[in-house]
């Protein structure tokens, strides 16, 4: 349920509503916006209608959230969130691009990669150090040792680095490296990982299961912020459908679906999302145009020779032109009013 405050209502009163709630054992979760301050409550609708809240003078209304998903949903939150990873802002009219490689495959060749992704106008460094592979015999990554040639890149180029973290057990390992935690699509229902992930403070980078719907993903979401990490970027990389000439079925329906329904960020890997290099530019200026709020692609200097999705991997040269026709195309989007561009 949601407390929907008067416009104007003081701090004091806002207080006293909340700890109200509180005394009665329920999750509350303040939000508040320019006009009007809406209290997100978590518990049982009879223990609300007994507190008899809504007859409260600084109260305009109590209303019932149908969505299972409660701290994900716009309803709780309206306006959108912005996670900070240092300087740079995620959820603003200004998408931000993510690039690297699959894999972390030696010092030298992450920390030259680091150089060109940001030289040609790339914000965050991406790389695996650990990898989920369907097959045990394909290569798992660097481990540790693929996360400290990252922070080397990041100390040389100012990047800041996501990679993916697998298990629960590593994820204190992972926050004392990367700047953002990726959860994959395989791990996107891996719960104890999520709650995991939900201790830190990192933000999280929430990939949509290959497998799942809109709804599951946000319930996914929901169990990060549940337990108090409210830095949860959400990633659309592909769905499994009967399509074979690419690899996956990139779902932008879910863009402006997610911005209508949550306040978290969206944004958008084309890179697994088609599998083939030559439709990774034509789908990260798609995704953009839906109103994504950034890309993630994959790079490589000689994807021929990558050790992991070299098939899918753009040249450095290919991403610079991506970088410029992503930003070309941004500049244009701005110039539409956010309240359109969420709505499409």
């Amino acid at each position: 349920m949601i407390v929907v405050m008067k416009s104007g209502a003081t701090e004091e009163e806002i207080e006293v509503v909340r700890k109200l709630l509180e005394n009665k054992g329920l999750g509350v979760h303040v939000s508040a916006g320019v006009e009007k301050t809406i209290i997100g409550v978590i518990g049982s609708k009879d223990r609300v209608r007994e507190l008899a809240v809504e007859s409260m003078p600084s109260v305009e209304k109590v209303v019932t959230v149908s969505n299972p998903f409660k701290l994900a949903s716009r309803d709780f939150h309206p306006l959108d969130t912005v996670v900070r990873v240092g300087d740079l802002e995620i959820g603003t009219d200004n998408p931000v691009i993510m690039a690297g490689p699959c894999s972390v495959e030696s010092k030298e060749g992450i920390i030259d990669i680091a150089r060109r992704v940001k030289k040609a106008g790339g914000q965050v460094l991406r790389g695996g150090a650990f990898k989920p592979r369907s097959s045990p015999y394909s290569f798992q990554g660097l481990g540790e040792e693929g996360l400290k040639y990252m922070a080397m890149a990041r100390e040389e180029t100012g990047l800041p680095i996501v990679s993916e973290v697998m298990e629960p057990d590593t994820v204190n390992l992972m926050v004392s490296y990367v700047d953002i935690l990726q959860i994959g699509a395989r791990n996107m229902q891996n719960y104890p990982l999520l709650r995991a992930v939900g201790k830190t403070e990192t933000p999280v980078l929430l990939k949509r299961g290959f497998s799942n719907t809109m709804e599951e993903w946000l319930m996914s979401a929901e169990y990060i912020l549940a337990e108090g990490n409210r830095n949860v970027i959400l990633c659309e990389r592909g769905i499994r459908t009967f399509e074979t000439y690419t690899r996956n079925t990139l779902d932008l329906n879910a863009v402006p679906v997610i911005r209508h329904l949550s306040h978290l960020p969206i944004i958008v890997d084309p890179s697994h999302g088609v599998g083939k290099w030559r439709y990774v530019t034509a789908m990260s200026r798609a995704a953009i145009a839906a109103g994504a709020h950034g890309v993630i692609v994959e790079v490589h200097p000689k994807p021929e020779e990558a050790l992991s999705d070299g098939a899918q991997s753009l040249t450095l040269e290919k991403f610079e032109s991506m970088v410029k026709e992503v930003e070309l195309l941004a500049d244009a989007m701005r110039s539409i009013h956010p309240e359109v561009i969420a709505s499409r």
